[in-house]
């Protein structure tokens, strides 16, 4: 249990110095998996002949000093919707749920050049659609602090990976708030990237203007570690940024960092997260935040961001426009999910389809192709890029004076499974505090704040300007100091 304990860093100094063999470390997580895959269904597939061929080359590398980095031979589990050369990658779906890649996406050549092991691939709401983990081909995934509550979407594989001590580390995906939401609801640290920083080449899209790769882990300094591995230009992506990532900090920096660190630092939170909506768990949660921002010399200022009306619609609006789009080529002739008993081409277009999507999958492709369609392009889709512009506007203004902007992850505790999919439009503006970032093409980082009364965490939100991820990681490293140790789920059922 002491290796399930340790941070990935720390796994990573053990093992480098020879203390933990790799094997040693990854068998400790494959135990874990076999005890908690029955309850909490967070993994799809897990290739366990490339695990022990990978393990060898590990081990060999970090022997001859190949692996050197902060993060090798630590294991890592990655989203079903990131491909992987040679192993599934299903995007959940029946739709692809035989789909094998001929290449690795670009943040998996990073891991392993890094050193990093991929322990398996992560469930996830279907196509990366829902904020629950519910609309998976194969099964819900179950929130490991309580299993009859959601752990969150779309990245909910993967933080519940992480929670329950199947993996130290993650990757998600982040499309309207896909790692921040999940991460607040099972209390560990998500972190979504400036839009380009991180290469999407080999990442199924969903809306590609919006989605972005990013690492999910029990700490900060963690997430930054693994952030270091994946950021940087990829000419493969014509969305990827060239400005260079900032050099790498010392290893233990984020872990030393001091509340006194951001002494003097101006953080807004607007006043639209606080009104008509939010549970008091929530709203309690942010105010003993601020109040220990506040004790520790941060200067707090509420804010109009403005706005606020047109986030949920707009982000709808271009996410299900462009989700319409990249879906089309999923047809059933060159791969995917095909209907075979369909002898006319249409039938088989349309046969193939119905079956190999789901539910919310559909619901989204027809909500695309409305408003795409002629007649109603100018009325809706043009106007939603229109109010996008004016969202990215208002932060922009607010990064005038502030460092980093506060907020909710959610505006409730984790709802009951079942609950949400019935009531899909409450489901939708409950995404209001984390799509205006994707929007905006923002970084932002998720972090546990407290459990609530009825045993379940809460997450706080930290938004920065675009490229700016050294400002929020600077202040959440320093406001976890504040907060104190936060438990793991499965570390919370030993207690």
């Amino acid at each position: 249990m002491e290796v399930l304990k340790m941070s990935a860093r720390e796994l990573s100094k053990q093992i480098r110095e020879e203390k933990l063999s790799v094997r040693e470390v990854v068998k400790a997580y494959r135990n874990q998996i076999a005890n908690q895959e029955p309850k909490v269904n967070a993994f799809i597939s897990i290739d366990d002949a490339k695990l022990e061929e990978r393990i060898k080359e590990v081990e060999a590398g970090i022997k001859n000093g190949k692996y050197k980095g902060a993060l090798a031979g630590v294991p890592i589990a990655i989203k079903d919707n990131i491909c992987t050369k040679g192993q599934q990658t299903t995007c959940a779906s029946k739709m692809l749920e035989n789909f094998v890649p001929t290449y690795d996406a670009e943040v998996i050549t990073r891991l392993e050049k890094a050193g990093m092991i991929v322990i398996g691939k992560t469930n996830m709401d279907e196509f990366a659609m829902g904020s629950t983990s519910e609309t998976s081909f194969f099964g819900a995934t179950k929130n490991p602090w309580n299993l009859e509550h959601v752990p969150g979407g779309s990245s909910g594989g993967s933080c519940v990976a992480v929670s329950a001590g199947e993996t130290p580390i993650a990757l998600g995906s982040d499309t309207g708030g896909s790692i921040r939401q999940p991460a607040s609801f099972c209390g560990v640290v998500g972190l979504k990237p400036t839009y380009g920083r991180v290469s999407r080449y080999g990442l199924v899209a969903y809306a590609s203007s919006l989605d972005q790769i990013g690492p999910i882990g029990k700490n900060v300094s963690d997430c930054v570690a693994l952030y270091e591995v994946i950021a940087g230009h990829d000419e493969k992506d014509s969305s990827s940024s060239s400005l260079a990532k900032p050099a790498s900090l010392p290893d233990d920096y984020y872990e030393n960092t001091k509340p006194q660190d951001i002494t003097g630092m101006r953080i807004g939170v607007p006043k639209e997260y606080l009104g008509e909506g939010v549970d008091e768990q929530v709203k309690q949660a942010l105010s003993k935040t601020i109040a220990l921002l506040v004790k520790n010399g941060v200067k707090i200022e509420f804010f109009s961001l403005g706005m606020v009306d047109y986030v949920v619609p707009a982000y709808y609006i271009i996410a299900c426009a462009e989700a319409s789009a990249n879906l089309e080529r999923f047809d059933g002739v060159k791969y995917g999910y095909r209907r075979s008993k369909d002898n006319e081409l249409h039938d088989m277009y349309k046969q193939s389809r119905t079956k190999g999507f789901g539910k919310e999958v559909r619901k989204r492709i027809l909500l695309g192709s409305f408003v795409l369609s002629s007649g109603y392009y100018d009325a809706y889709y043009l106007k939603a890029l229109k109010a996008k512009a004016l969202i990215k506007k208002s932060f922009d203004e607010a990064f005038t004076k502030f460092d980093g902007i506060l907020a909710p992850a959610y505006p409730s505790a984790p709802p009951k499974i079942g609950t949400s999919l019935s009531e899909s439009l409450q489901m939708y503006l409950s995404d209001i505090y984390t799509v205006a970032i994707n929007l905006a093409g923002l970084p932002a980082i998720s972090v546990p704040a407290e459990i609530d009364k009825n045993g379940l965490p809460v997450g706080i939100q930290l938004i920065g300007d675009c490229f700016m991820e050294d400002k929020i990681f600077k202040i959440a490293a320093a406001f976890e100091q504040m907060r104190g140790p936060f438990p793991m789920a499965w570390e919370k059922e030993e207690m």
